[in-house]
């Protein structure tokens, strides 16, 4: 005895699903399971039986009886669960913890392998074994399963787990918001948009050569060529601005990168704003952003003299490692960690 699960595609005519059930109880079978998915030629009928027979001679039962791709694997009995009360448990941990995003979907579908994409890698591709969830722009999750190619209504289950995942409308657009400082100031966090330029070159006028070093690892007043416009770019990342008094005080940058799943985040607090407690309301504000993606990792290039920083990381769970140039020190921090001091 042992538990297969069998999954085959049918014709939409009345009789197929009951001369599937007697073939199966023709081998001894008992269906302990069963869903039925529409699909884009048919009808996807899958069952969870104990079944005395070889996976072999089912499949051959069931194309005799009408089905068509016919496909069994082994099952445990660990699947014999209701699936609207499995997804709904599924969907509760998602909420509690979205950067597990990718291990949720791959449980959801019972998937091999769940990984992010980025970029060109989201295409779509031919093989029905694999299939690739739209997260956010340029980013994705791809799904393997070897022995069940993924069906139409597998694809709308997953598409729906992730619109679970995202963040409110505005959210999304990251629309202002204000933040008060612990010595009672109140600033303002938009959006960096091109209608900034002239205030974030000021910024950068006004911060001290150490600052612009500490930030960019040189000193020079300006920004390189191209770097405000790829900021500007929400297929790049989000990016924002803090404002006082009809300045701009601060940037605070998180970029997507080539790694799954990993954003970097920067920031730039005017000296005269250092200290009062702004850089660490704007990475738990990037962190926040960062779940709000999707992604599970964040990370932070700087120089290894910098102590401020350093101090501000790894109040956020940061693991420092340097890096082959001993003068940078990469940081890690698992976007679901957040130092007991700022919750």
């Amino acid at each position: 005895m042992g538990f297969l699960r069998i999954r085959t595609t049918v014709d939409e005519r009345p009789g197929r699903l009951a001369s599937l059930a007697a073939a199966i109880a023709a081998k001894d079978g008992n269906i302990l399971g069963l869903s039925v998915q529409p699909d884009s030629d048919g009808t996807v009928d899958e069952f969870i039986a104990d079944i005395p027979a070889s996976p072999e001679a089912v499949r051959t039962a069931l194309e005799e009886a009408g089905g068509r791709r016919v496909q069994v694997v082994p099952a445990t009995a660990h699947e014999l669960t209701d699936e609207p009360t499995r997804a709904l448990l599924i969907a509760a941990r998602l909420r509690a913890t979205p950067w597990r995003l990718p291990e949720l979907l791959g449980e959801l579908l019972r998937a091999d392998d769940a990984r992010w994409v980025y970029g060109a890698e989201i295409s779509d591709l031919p093989d029905p074994t694999l299939l690739t969830v739209p997260v956010a722009p340029r980013r994705a999750v791809r799904l393997r399963r070897s022995g069940l190619p993924f069906t139409l209504t597998e694809a709308a289950r997953a598409a729906a787990l992730v619109r679970l995942a995202q963040p409110p409308a505005e959210e999304t657009r990251g629309s202002e918001r204000s933040i008060k400082l612990a010595d009672g100031t109140e600033v303002t966090v938009r959006p960096l948009t091109m209608m900034y330029r002239e205030a974030v070159r000021d910024l950068h006028e006004r911060c001290s050569p150490e600052t612009r070093r500490n930030r960019y690892f040189v000193a020079s007043p300006t920004l390189p060529p191209g770097y405000f416009e790829r900021m500007c770019d929400r297929s790049r990342g989000r990016s924002f601005v803090v404002g006082h008094d009809g300045r701009v005080v601060a940037l605070a940058e998180l970029a997507f990168t080539s790694e799954p799943g990993i954003g970097e985040i920067t920031l730039l607090v005017e000296d005269r704003w250092q200290g009062r407690g702004l850089g660490r309301l704007l990475m738990d504000m990037l962190l926040q952003t960062a779940r709000d993606l999707g992604l599970a990792e964040v990370k932070a290039n700087m120089l290894s003299d910098n102590a401020r920083m350093r101090r501000l990381l790894v109040s956020f769970g940061a693991t420092l490692a340097y890096t082959d140039d001993p003068g940078l020190i990469d940081a890690r921090i698992p976007v679901g960690v957040r130092s007991a001091a700022v919750r």
